[in-house]
Protein backbone atom coordinates (compact mmCIF):
# COMPACT_ATOMS: atom_id res chain seq x y z
CA UNK A 1 0.00 0.00 0.00
CA UNK A 2 1.43 3.58 -1.07
CA UNK A 3 2.28 5.81 1.59
CA UNK A 4 -0.02 8.48 1.85
CA UNK A 5 1.46 11.90 1.44
CA UNK A 6 0.98 14.88 4.25
CA UNK A 7 0.91 18.40 3.16
CA UNK A 8 1.00 21.38 5.66
CA UNK A 9 -1.75 23.21 5.68
CA UNK A 10 -2.24 27.38 7.43
CA UNK A 11 -5.27 27.90 9.76
CA UNK A 12 -5.13 31.65 8.77
CA UNK A 13 -5.16 31.51 5.08
CA UNK A 14 -5.30 28.03 3.70
CA UNK A 15 -1.91 27.52 1.94
CA UNK A 16 0.20 24.27 1.59
CA UNK A 17 3.41 23.74 1.91
CA UNK A 18 5.12 20.68 1.71
CA UNK A 19 7.25 20.70 4.64
CA UNK A 20 6.86 22.47 8.50
CA UNK A 21 7.68 25.95 8.74
CA UNK A 22 7.37 28.18 11.99
CA UNK A 23 6.13 30.97 9.51
CA UNK A 24 3.64 30.42 6.41
CA UNK A 25 5.43 31.72 3.23
CA UNK A 26 1.72 32.64 2.37
CA UNK A 27 0.18 35.54 4.65
CA UNK A 28 3.63 35.66 6.97
CA UNK A 29 1.21 34.18 9.94
CA UNK A 30 3.74 31.92 12.92
CA UNK A 31 3.03 28.42 14.06
CA UNK A 32 -0.53 28.10 11.88
CA UNK A 33 1.11 25.12 9.57
CA UNK A 34 -1.16 22.10 10.37
CA UNK A 35 -0.29 18.47 8.87
CA UNK A 36 -3.26 17.03 6.69
CA UNK A 37 -3.11 14.34 4.15
CA UNK A 38 -2.55 15.67 0.77
CA UNK A 39 -5.59 15.73 -2.16
CA UNK A 40 -4.82 12.77 -4.12
CA UNK A 41 -5.21 13.35 -7.94
CA UNK A 42 -7.36 10.70 -8.95
CA UNK A 43 -11.16 12.29 -10.81
CA UNK A 44 -10.40 15.60 -12.28
CA UNK A 45 -13.09 17.99 -10.49
CA UNK A 46 -13.12 19.63 -13.65
CA UNK A 47 -13.07 18.98 -17.09
CA UNK A 48 -10.36 19.97 -19.46
CA UNK A 49 -11.00 22.10 -22.36
CA UNK A 50 -14.84 22.91 -20.79
CA UNK A 51 -14.25 26.68 -23.00
CA UNK A 52 -15.81 29.49 -22.23
CA UNK A 53 -19.42 30.71 -21.23
CA UNK A 54 -20.96 32.27 -23.81
CA UNK A 55 -21.34 36.33 -23.91
CA UNK A 56 -24.84 36.01 -23.39
CA UNK A 57 -24.49 34.66 -19.43
CA UNK A 58 -22.05 37.93 -18.87
CA UNK A 59 -24.49 40.42 -17.57
CA UNK A 60 -23.97 44.46 -16.48
CA UNK A 61 -24.97 45.87 -13.38
CA UNK A 62 -27.37 47.91 -14.50
CA UNK A 63 -29.50 44.89 -16.14
CA UNK A 64 -29.59 43.18 -12.99
CA UNK A 65 -32.69 43.80 -11.20
CA UNK A 66 -31.80 43.97 -7.57
CA UNK A 67 -34.43 42.90 -4.77
CA UNK A 68 -34.03 43.18 -1.17
CA UNK A 69 -32.64 40.34 1.04
CA UNK A 70 -35.76 38.20 1.62
CA UNK A 71 -35.50 37.87 5.73
CA UNK A 72 -36.92 35.12 7.91
CA UNK A 73 -37.96 36.57 11.37
CA UNK A 74 -36.79 33.38 14.12
CA UNK A 75 -39.44 34.59 16.63
CA UNK A 76 -36.46 35.46 18.90
CA UNK A 77 -35.74 39.36 18.79
CA UNK A 78 -32.27 39.15 20.33
CA UNK A 79 -30.92 36.51 17.76
CA UNK A 80 -32.88 38.85 14.86
CA UNK A 81 -31.21 41.88 16.12
CA UNK A 82 -27.92 40.32 15.85
CA UNK A 83 -28.56 38.74 12.04
CA UNK A 84 -29.90 42.55 10.88
CA UNK A 85 -33.49 41.44 11.28
CA UNK A 86 -33.54 37.67 10.98
CA UNK A 87 -31.97 34.74 8.43
CA UNK A 88 -31.52 35.67 5.12
CA UNK A 89 -32.76 33.02 2.35
CA UNK A 90 -29.31 31.55 0.80
CA UNK A 91 -27.32 32.88 3.42
CA UNK A 92 -24.92 30.86 5.29
CA UNK A 93 -24.16 31.45 9.18
CA UNK A 94 -21.13 30.66 11.24
CA UNK A 95 -21.99 30.34 14.98
CA UNK A 96 -18.93 29.80 17.39
CA UNK A 97 -18.67 29.62 20.77
CA UNK A 98 -17.40 27.18 23.83
CA UNK A 99 -18.47 24.04 24.49
CA UNK A 100 -21.28 24.66 27.09
CA UNK A 101 -22.00 27.96 26.38
CA UNK A 102 -25.47 27.18 24.87
CA UNK A 103 -25.15 26.82 20.96
CA UNK A 104 -27.39 24.00 19.98
CA UNK A 105 -29.72 25.37 22.82
CA UNK A 106 -30.09 28.88 21.09
CA UNK A 107 -30.51 26.69 17.69
CA UNK A 108 -32.91 24.30 19.12
CA UNK A 109 -35.48 27.41 20.13
CA UNK A 110 -34.53 29.22 17.05
CA UNK A 111 -35.72 26.21 14.68
CA UNK A 112 -38.81 25.72 16.79
CA UNK A 113 -39.57 29.42 16.48
CA UNK A 114 -39.45 28.99 12.71
CA UNK A 115 -41.29 25.71 12.21
CA UNK A 116 -44.25 27.59 14.50
CA UNK A 117 -44.29 30.07 11.80
CA UNK A 118 -44.61 27.82 8.99
CA UNK A 119 -41.13 27.01 7.85
CA UNK A 120 -39.30 24.07 6.96
CA UNK A 121 -36.26 23.20 9.07
CA UNK A 122 -33.85 20.04 8.79
CA UNK A 123 -31.82 19.92 11.99
CA UNK A 124 -28.37 17.70 11.20
CA UNK A 125 -26.60 16.30 14.54
CA UNK A 126 -23.08 15.07 13.89
CA UNK A 127 -22.80 14.76 17.86
CA UNK A 128 -25.91 13.72 19.23
CA UNK A 129 -28.22 10.78 18.29
CA UNK A 130 -31.36 12.09 17.26
CA UNK A 131 -33.40 10.72 20.72
CA UNK A 132 -30.62 12.88 22.47
CA UNK A 133 -31.76 16.19 20.40
CA UNK A 134 -35.58 14.92 20.87
CA UNK A 135 -34.69 15.23 25.08
CA UNK A 136 -32.97 18.59 24.18
CA UNK A 137 -36.28 19.30 22.76
CA UNK A 138 -38.47 18.35 25.78
CA UNK A 139 -36.57 20.90 27.96
CA UNK A 140 -36.90 23.77 25.79
CA UNK A 141 -40.62 23.32 25.40
CA UNK A 142 -40.01 22.37 21.35
CA UNK A 143 -40.84 18.96 21.24
CA UNK A 144 -44.18 19.46 19.59
CA UNK A 145 -42.72 21.09 16.36
CA UNK A 146 -42.34 19.34 13.17
CA UNK A 147 -38.65 20.15 12.95
CA UNK A 148 -36.89 17.39 10.53
CA UNK A 149 -34.18 16.21 12.52
CA UNK A 150 -30.92 13.91 10.78
CA UNK A 151 -27.82 12.02 12.71
CA UNK A 152 -25.32 11.95 9.80
CA UNK A 153 -21.55 12.71 9.34
CA UNK A 154 -21.28 12.38 5.41
CA UNK A 155 -21.54 15.65 3.54
CA UNK A 156 -22.49 13.57 0.07
CA UNK A 157 -25.54 11.83 2.17
CA UNK A 158 -26.39 15.18 3.96
CA UNK A 159 -27.09 16.74 0.39
CA UNK A 160 -28.43 14.25 -1.05
CA UNK A 161 -31.16 13.61 1.89
CA UNK A 162 -31.53 17.65 1.97
CA UNK A 163 -32.24 17.40 -1.94
CA UNK A 164 -34.68 14.27 -2.13
CA UNK A 165 -37.62 16.03 -0.95
CA UNK A 166 -38.96 19.39 -0.73
CA UNK A 167 -36.30 22.52 -0.62
CA UNK A 168 -35.87 23.39 3.01
CA UNK A 169 -35.80 26.97 4.81
CA UNK A 170 -33.15 26.52 7.09
CA UNK A 171 -30.59 23.57 7.91
CA UNK A 172 -28.53 23.83 10.55
CA UNK A 173 -25.26 21.76 11.00
CA UNK A 174 -24.26 21.01 14.31
CA UNK A 175 -21.38 21.08 14.23
CA UNK A 176 -18.98 21.20 11.31
CA UNK A 177 -15.89 19.69 12.75
CA UNK A 178 -18.04 16.66 13.07
CA UNK A 179 -18.60 16.41 8.86
CA UNK A 180 -16.55 14.42 6.50
CA UNK A 181 -16.39 14.36 2.80
CA UNK A 182 -15.05 11.36 0.57
CA UNK A 183 -13.81 14.28 -1.53
CA UNK A 184 -11.05 14.95 1.11
CA UNK A 185 -8.66 11.70 2.66
CA UNK A 186 -8.41 12.98 5.62
CA UNK A 187 -10.28 12.67 9.27
CA UNK A 188 -13.14 14.67 10.03
CA UNK A 189 -12.06 18.12 12.20
CA UNK A 190 -8.90 18.72 10.06
CA UNK A 191 -8.41 21.81 7.94
CA UNK A 192 -9.26 19.86 4.56
CA UNK A 193 -12.31 18.39 6.22
CA UNK A 194 -13.61 21.55 7.28
CA UNK A 195 -12.97 23.44 4.67
CA UNK A 196 -14.11 20.60 1.75
CA UNK A 197 -17.37 20.36 4.05
CA UNK A 198 -17.95 23.89 4.25
CA UNK A 199 -17.68 24.47 0.45
CA UNK A 200 -19.98 22.11 -0.30
CA UNK A 201 -22.79 23.21 2.03
CA UNK A 202 -22.20 26.85 0.66
CA UNK A 203 -22.36 25.74 -2.76
CA UNK A 204 -25.91 24.03 -1.72
CA UNK A 205 -27.17 27.32 -0.09
CA UNK A 206 -26.55 29.72 -3.15
CA UNK A 207 -27.75 26.81 -6.03
CA UNK A 208 -31.28 26.16 -3.46
CA UNK A 209 -31.99 28.70 -1.83
CA UNK A 210 -32.16 27.48 1.29
CA UNK A 211 -30.47 29.31 4.57
CA UNK A 212 -28.15 27.10 6.46
CA UNK A 213 -26.18 27.81 9.98
CA UNK A 214 -22.99 26.02 10.75
CA UNK A 215 -22.00 25.28 14.40
CA UNK A 216 -18.08 25.84 14.95
CA UNK A 217 -16.30 24.78 17.99
CA UNK A 218 -13.10 27.47 18.86
CA UNK A 219 -9.77 26.92 19.83
CA UNK A 220 -8.15 27.42 23.56
CA UNK A 221 -7.69 30.88 21.73
CA UNK A 222 -11.55 31.42 21.27
CA UNK A 223 -11.01 31.31 17.10
CA UNK A 224 -13.90 29.29 15.31
CA UNK A 225 -11.22 26.07 14.58
CA UNK A 226 -10.66 25.12 11.31
CA UNK A 227 -8.85 27.33 8.73
CA UNK A 228 -9.72 30.80 8.93
CA UNK A 229 -10.76 31.35 5.35
CA UNK A 230 -13.96 29.79 6.10
CA UNK A 231 -14.84 32.80 8.37
CA UNK A 232 -14.28 34.58 4.02
CA UNK A 233 -16.53 32.05 2.68
CA UNK A 234 -19.91 32.14 5.18
CA UNK A 235 -22.21 35.35 4.88
CA UNK A 236 -22.35 35.85 8.60
CA UNK A 237 -20.16 35.29 11.62
CA UNK A 238 -21.41 35.56 15.03
CA UNK A 239 -19.58 34.60 18.96
CA UNK A 240 -21.39 33.28 21.97
CA UNK A 241 -19.57 34.71 24.30
CA UNK A 242 -20.09 33.92 28.31
CA UNK A 243 -18.19 33.46 31.65
CA UNK A 244 -18.93 30.11 33.71
CA UNK A 245 -19.62 31.96 36.68
CA UNK A 246 -22.35 34.12 35.28
CA UNK A 247 -26.18 33.35 33.89
CA UNK A 248 -25.93 35.36 30.57
CA UNK A 249 -24.79 34.95 27.09
CA UNK A 250 -23.76 37.31 24.33
CA UNK A 251 -24.23 36.92 20.80
CA UNK A 252 -21.67 38.82 19.17
CA UNK A 253 -21.83 39.71 15.57
CA UNK A 254 -18.33 40.09 13.79
CA UNK A 255 -19.04 39.80 9.85
CA UNK A 256 -22.44 40.26 8.35
CA UNK A 257 -23.01 41.05 4.80
CA UNK A 258 -26.53 41.40 4.90
CA UNK A 259 -26.36 44.06 7.77
CA UNK A 260 -24.34 45.68 10.77
CA UNK A 261 -21.08 43.97 12.20
CA UNK A 262 -21.42 45.62 15.74
CA UNK A 263 -24.28 44.10 16.98
CA UNK A 264 -25.32 41.91 20.31
CA UNK A 265 -28.28 39.63 21.45
CA UNK A 266 -27.82 39.49 25.06
CA UNK A 267 -29.80 35.72 26.75
CA UNK A 268 -29.74 34.68 30.30
CA UNK A 269 -29.54 31.12 30.28
CA UNK A 270 -32.24 29.35 32.50
CA UNK A 271 -33.21 25.68 33.05
CA UNK A 272 -35.92 25.79 30.32
CA UNK A 273 -33.57 27.67 27.94
CA UNK A 274 -31.99 30.88 26.77
CA UNK A 275 -34.51 34.17 27.60
CA UNK A 276 -34.04 36.91 26.20
CA UNK A 277 -32.74 40.00 27.60
CA UNK A 278 -34.39 43.62 26.55
CA UNK A 279 -32.69 45.61 28.78
CA UNK A 280 -28.57 44.90 29.23
CA UNK A 281 -27.79 47.76 31.33
CA UNK A 282 -30.41 46.43 34.09
CA UNK A 283 -28.30 43.06 34.07
CA UNK A 284 -25.11 44.50 34.03
CA UNK A 285 -26.01 46.83 37.08
CA UNK A 286 -27.94 44.71 38.98
CA UNK A 287 -25.36 44.15 41.57
CA UNK A 288 -23.24 47.19 41.50
CA UNK A 289 -22.07 48.62 44.61
CA UNK A 290 -22.54 52.29 44.40
CA UNK A 291 -20.92 53.38 47.43
CA UNK A 292 -16.99 51.61 46.70
CA UNK A 293 -14.36 53.61 45.09
CA UNK A 294 -13.05 52.70 41.72
CA UNK A 295 -16.25 52.15 40.45
CA UNK A 296 -17.33 54.02 37.42
CA UNK A 297 -20.33 53.56 35.10
CA UNK A 298 -19.50 53.54 31.31
CA UNK A 299 -22.26 54.36 28.57
CA UNK A 300 -21.16 52.26 25.58
CA UNK A 301 -23.22 51.84 22.72
CA UNK A 302 -23.10 48.09 20.80
CA UNK A 303 -24.13 48.40 17.56
CA UNK A 304 -27.89 50.80 17.59
CA UNK A 305 -27.90 49.46 21.28
CA UNK A 306 -26.75 51.70 24.15
CA UNK A 307 -25.39 49.95 26.87
CA UNK A 308 -24.86 50.76 30.66
CA UNK A 309 -21.79 48.57 32.72
CA UNK A 310 -20.00 49.35 35.50
CA UNK A 311 -15.95 49.47 34.91
CA UNK A 312 -14.13 48.10 38.37
CA UNK A 313 -10.48 49.15 39.62
CA UNK A 314 -8.21 48.07 42.12
CA UNK A 315 -4.70 50.57 42.61
CA UNK A 316 -2.62 49.12 44.68
CA UNK A 317 1.01 48.98 46.19
CA UNK A 318 2.85 46.47 44.48
CA UNK A 319 5.81 44.40 46.53
CA UNK A 320 7.65 43.70 43.37
CA UNK A 321 9.58 45.00 40.86
CA UNK A 322 7.52 45.10 37.98
CA UNK A 323 3.98 46.09 39.06
CA UNK A 324 0.68 44.03 37.72
CA UNK A 325 -1.14 45.01 34.86
CA UNK A 326 -4.76 42.61 34.64
CA UNK A 327 -7.14 43.18 32.42
CA UNK A 328 -10.77 41.49 31.93
CA UNK A 329 -13.11 42.67 29.45
CA UNK A 330 -10.95 45.62 27.97
CA UNK A 331 -8.25 46.10 25.66
CA UNK A 332 -4.78 45.80 28.13
CA UNK A 333 -2.70 47.98 25.34
CA UNK A 334 -5.46 50.96 25.66
CA UNK A 335 -5.14 50.65 29.64
CA UNK A 336 -1.79 51.24 29.46
CA UNK A 337 -2.09 54.24 27.00
CA UNK A 338 -4.86 55.90 30.19
CA UNK A 339 -1.76 54.99 32.76
CA UNK A 340 0.48 56.72 30.61
CA UNK A 341 -1.42 59.85 30.08
CA UNK A 342 -2.43 59.79 33.67
CA UNK A 343 1.03 59.55 34.60
CA UNK A 344 2.55 62.09 31.93
CA UNK A 345 -0.11 64.86 32.23
CA UNK A 346 -1.84 64.39 35.04
CA UNK A 347 0.51 63.32 37.71
CA UNK A 348 -1.15 60.54 39.09
CA UNK A 349 2.07 58.32 39.89
CA UNK A 350 1.26 54.50 39.51
CA UNK A 351 4.87 52.80 38.70
CA UNK A 352 4.69 51.71 41.90
CA UNK A 353 0.86 50.24 41.84
CA UNK A 354 -0.63 47.36 40.96
CA UNK A 355 -3.12 47.92 38.92
CA UNK A 356 -6.15 45.46 38.15
CA UNK A 357 -9.36 46.47 35.66
CA UNK A 358 -12.35 44.63 35.43
CA UNK A 359 -15.38 45.03 33.41
CA UNK A 360 -18.53 43.61 35.49
CA UNK A 361 -20.81 41.03 34.81
CA UNK A 362 -17.99 39.46 32.19
CA UNK A 363 -19.19 42.24 29.72
CA UNK A 364 -16.52 42.99 27.16
CA UNK A 365 -15.89 46.61 25.79
CA UNK A 366 -13.91 47.15 22.23
CA UNK A 367 -14.74 50.82 21.77
CA UNK A 368 -12.31 53.97 23.29
CA UNK A 369 -15.12 55.82 24.55
CA UNK A 370 -14.31 53.80 27.40
CA UNK A 371 -11.29 56.01 28.34
CA UNK A 372 -12.87 58.25 30.57
CA UNK A 373 -14.88 55.99 32.56
CA UNK A 374 -11.47 53.77 32.95
CA UNK A 375 -9.28 56.94 33.70
CA UNK A 376 -11.99 58.24 36.49
CA UNK A 377 -11.97 54.36 38.17
CA UNK A 378 -8.62 54.86 37.88
CA UNK A 379 -8.36 57.94 40.30
CA UNK A 380 -10.91 57.05 42.68
CA UNK A 381 -9.55 53.90 43.49
CA UNK A 382 -6.10 55.21 44.17
CA UNK A 383 -7.58 58.47 46.28
CA UNK A 384 -10.13 56.08 47.91
CA UNK A 385 -13.11 58.53 46.95
CA UNK A 386 -16.15 57.22 45.59
CA UNK A 387 -17.22 58.91 42.38
CA UNK A 388 -21.07 59.94 42.48
CA UNK A 389 -23.45 57.32 42.36
CA UNK A 390 -25.62 58.66 39.59
CA UNK A 391 -23.27 59.57 37.00
CA UNK A 392 -22.01 57.70 33.84
CA UNK A 393 -18.62 58.59 32.26
CA UNK A 394 -17.93 58.40 28.54
CA UNK A 395 -15.07 60.02 26.16
CA UNK A 396 -12.03 59.22 24.52
CA UNK A 397 -8.47 60.27 25.58
CA UNK A 398 -6.05 61.48 23.47
CA UNK A 399 -2.15 60.95 23.97
CA UNK A 400 -2.38 64.83 24.64
CA UNK A 401 -4.63 64.23 27.64
CA UNK A 402 -7.05 65.97 25.75
CA UNK A 403 -11.03 64.13 25.90
CA UNK A 404 -12.17 63.65 22.11
CA UNK A 405 -15.70 63.35 21.44
CA UNK A 406 -17.55 60.08 20.23
CA UNK A 407 -20.33 59.30 18.60
CA UNK A 408 -24.18 58.53 19.72
CA UNK A 409 -23.99 61.05 22.85
CA UNK A 410 -27.60 61.47 22.43
CA UNK A 411 -28.46 57.93 22.74
CA UNK A 412 -26.21 57.51 25.82
CA UNK A 413 -27.29 59.72 27.75
CA UNK A 414 -31.26 59.52 27.02
CA UNK A 415 -30.37 55.34 28.00
CA UNK A 416 -28.59 56.58 31.51
CA UNK A 417 -31.47 59.27 31.95
CA UNK A 418 -34.24 56.41 31.46
CA UNK A 419 -31.85 53.93 34.04
CA UNK A 420 -32.28 56.75 37.01
CA UNK A 421 -28.64 58.48 36.57
CA UNK A 422 -29.03 62.34 37.05
CA UNK A 423 -25.44 63.01 35.88
CA UNK A 424 -23.18 62.10 32.50
CA UNK A 425 -19.31 63.77 32.13
CA UNK A 426 -18.78 64.06 28.75
CA UNK A 427 -16.42 65.76 26.37
CA UNK A 428 -16.67 69.41 25.21
CA UNK A 429 -18.28 70.42 21.95
CA UNK A 430 -20.11 66.89 21.93
CA UNK A 431 -22.68 67.01 19.27
CA UNK A 432 -26.72 66.13 19.33
CA UNK A 433 -27.07 66.06 23.09
CA UNK A 434 -30.75 65.55 24.11
CA UNK A 435 -33.31 68.34 24.55
CA UNK A 436 -35.48 69.30 27.49
CA UNK A 437 -33.80 66.00 29.82
CA UNK A 438 -33.21 66.02 33.49
CA UNK A 439 -29.85 64.63 32.95
CA UNK A 440 -27.01 67.09 34.23
CA UNK A 441 -23.87 67.38 31.53
CA UNK A 442 -20.32 68.15 32.70
CA UNK A 443 -18.77 69.01 29.75
CA UNK A 444 -15.14 68.00 30.68
CA UNK A 445 -12.19 69.16 27.77
CA UNK A 446 -9.03 67.77 29.02
CA UNK A 447 -8.06 64.93 32.04
CA UNK A 448 -6.39 66.75 34.55
CA UNK A 449 -9.66 69.08 34.97
CA UNK A 450 -11.63 65.93 35.86
CA UNK A 451 -8.74 63.82 37.77
CA UNK A 452 -8.74 67.08 40.34
CA UNK A 453 -11.64 67.07 40.59
CA UNK A 454 -12.13 63.56 42.04
CA UNK A 455 -8.72 63.21 43.79
CA UNK A 456 -10.13 66.77 45.53
CA UNK A 457 -13.51 64.23 46.31
CA UNK A 458 -15.80 66.77 44.60
CA UNK A 459 -16.82 64.16 41.97
CA UNK A 460 -18.08 66.19 39.45
CA UNK A 461 -19.91 68.89 40.94
CA UNK A 462 -18.28 72.67 41.59
CA UNK A 463 -17.39 72.83 37.73
CA UNK A 464 -18.11 75.98 36.10
CA UNK A 465 -18.61 74.33 32.52
CA UNK A 466 -21.15 72.58 34.04
CA UNK A 467 -24.79 72.40 32.15
CA UNK A 468 -27.92 71.03 31.63
CA UNK A 469 -29.41 69.69 28.72
CA UNK A 470 -32.09 71.99 28.23
CA UNK A 471 -29.60 74.96 28.02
Amino acid sequence: MAKEKSVYTCTECGGTNAKWLGKCPHCGAWNTLVESVAESAGKPRYAAGRGLLPVEAVSTLAEIEATDADRQPTGIDELDRALGGGIVAGGVILIGGDPGIGKSTLLMQAAAGLSRGGHRVVYVSGEEAVAQVRLRAQRLKAADTVVLLLADTIVEEILATLGYDKRPDLVIIDSIQTLWSDMAESAPGTVTQVRTGVQALVKYAKSSGAAVILVGHVTKDGQIAGPRVVEHMVDAVLYFEGEGGHHFRILRTVKNRFGPTDEIGVFEMSDIGLREVQNPSELFLGERNAKAPGAAVFAGMEGTRPVLVEIQALVAPSALGTPRRAVVGWDQPRLAMVLAVLEAHCAVRLGQHDVYLNVAGGFRISEPAADLAVAAALVSSLSGLALPSDCVYFGEISLSGAVRPVAHSAQRVKEAEKLGFGQAVLPSLSADLPKGRDVTIHEVEHLPDLVARVAGGAGVGGDPTRRTAED
